[in-house]
């Protein structure tokens, strides 16, 4: 059958304390709605729908541009009511897997298995094992082991509250028979509001089966309420991240101290220091060695390449065999070739270094194109910034830049030159030949320092 997939995500989150709306706030750099709907992407279902509420507008904007149908839930009455809002656009023939904005760290493999136990005339609802089961609603079994119906903890007496088999609120039920069930709900509960739970009950007197299918991990099915909550399931996904890399052969000195929050690919004999922070999609290349307090976002990193402590390194690409850092800053669209060494408190932006090129120390290269085997001596500045317009530097192959140049763009620096320290270069350098700028050095013999005061 063809899948819809629904995601209830229309909570205000009042006991997060934050005008951020729950499904908002930020888990490993993302927010718990994106972790979401990343994950149910990978069941190519026929259509995504998000039921919305607190923060409307916010949680929109936040989305805009993905592939989301989006039902508006006015006001809160309970899960019932919230999944009500979605059901118009679904078709009758769809199976409709139910799913939590605020539930982030569910993997595809379980919601395959859950997708995989529904059908036409049967349901499944995802359970888990608590050893502390308080708060959730329990699953009720009769004598065979069959599912009967699910009881919400405030409403269930004192067996059913020491039912350890807990329902995590994910489901999969048929499109048709769920808006029938979806009418018949009635709010005679503690909370006056309209359980999707109770369908379950429903759909066992129509003679559908119920298939619970247990989740292999607490920390999947867990959801977020408060700010401490979030940090531990920020600590679980930390987990999760480092475990799957060192499976994959990456050495990780200190898993509780390293953070990645998004995809990453990494070669053999990679090894990662402490307090390293992978952000967005980072590549990382056979024997990449990775320095402590870096951070590294939406980059590629070569063969062989060591960064040394302390640097950034963003929207970036590093050749193979290059050395960064310690204490570098590699921004948007900078592109080292092989063999490069970008060394202490050098920033490039937006600029290419050829293979072998040197920058080792206190210098900015912006707007710049570096030549083969270039020597960039300590303090050099491109002055790429005229108040109003960027304007670019380029550097021949084999230049020498003395320490102290200010390279003052638009300015093209010949093969083989050779700029003398201190130098402000406002005109094109030609290639082999020494060009240099001073005023004349001057001793005042009279000169005294003044008295201090």
């Amino acid at each position: 059958m063809p899948l819809s997939v629904v995601i209830l995500a229309a909570g205000q989150g009042k006991r997060m304390k934050s005008d951020l709306p729950k499904v908002l706030q930020p888990l490993a750099g993302r927010p718990l709605l994106g972790h979401v709907l990343d994950t149910a992407a990978g069941l190519e279902a026929a259509a995504t729908h998000v039921v919305y509420g607190h923060g409307g507008e916010q949680v929109l904007e936040a989305f805009k541009g993905r592939d989301v149908h989006w039902a508006l839930q006015a006001e809160q009455h309970g899960t019932g009511h919230a999944v009500m809002q979605a059901m118009p656009q679904v078709p009758d023939d769809h199976l409709v897997l139910v799913l939590y904005g605020d539930v982030p760290l569910v993997q595809l493999d379980t919601l395959a298995r859950l997708v995989a136990a529904a059908g036409p005339d049967a349901v499944s609802l995802l359970s888990v094992m608590l050893p502390d089961p308080t708060g959730y609603g329990r699953i009720v079994r009769d004598g065979a082991g069959n599912v009967v119906r699910i009881v919400e903890h405030k409403d269930a007496n004192a067996k059913e509250r020491a039912i350890h088999e807990s329902n995590t609120g994910l489901m999969c039920v048929p499109a048709a028979k769920l808006k029938g069930w979806l009418g018949s709900l009635k709010n005679d509960n503690a909370q006056g509001e309209y359980y999707l739970t109770d369908i379950v009950v429903m759909a066992v007197r129509s003679g559908c089966q119920v298939h619970a299918v247990v989740a292999p991990t607490v920390t999947e099915v867990l959801g977020v309420n408060d700010k401490v909550q979030l940090a531990e399931l920020e600590a679980a996904y930390r987990k999760q991240r480092a475990t799957a890399l060192m499976l994959e052969g990456v050495t990780i000195v200190d898993p509780a101290r390293f953070d990645a929050r998004g995809p990453v690919s990494a070669g053999r004999d990679v090894h990662i220091d402490v307090n390293v922070v992978l952000e967005g999609s980072v590549k990382l290349g056979d024997r990449v060695r990775i320095g402590p307090n870096v951070v590294i976002r939406d980059s590629e990193i070569g063969d062989d390449v060591e960064i040394h402590a302390n640097c950034v390194v963003d929207r970036a690409v590093v050749g193979a065999r290059s050395i960064v850092g310690p204490f570098s800053r590699l921004r948007p669209d900078a592109k080292l070739h092989e063999d490069v060494h970008v060394g202490n408190f050098v920033e490039v932006k937006n600029s290419v270094l050829r293979a072998g090129a040197k920058a080792n120390h206190l210098t900015y290269l912006g707007d710049a194109t570096v030549g083969e085997k270039v020597n960039v001596g300590a303090g050099t500045i491109t002055c790429n910034y005229d108040g109003v317009n960027k304007w670019r530097t380029e550097i021949g192959a084999g230049a020498f830049i003395g320490s102290g140049t200010m390279l003052v763009a638009p300015v093209k620096v010949g093969a083989g030159a050779t700029i003398g320290a201190g130098s402000t270069i406002t005109k094109d350098a030609p290639d082999e030949k020494l060009t240099l700028e001073r005023s004349k050095q001057v001793t005042i013999d009279s000169w005294q320092r003044p008295p201090k005061k």
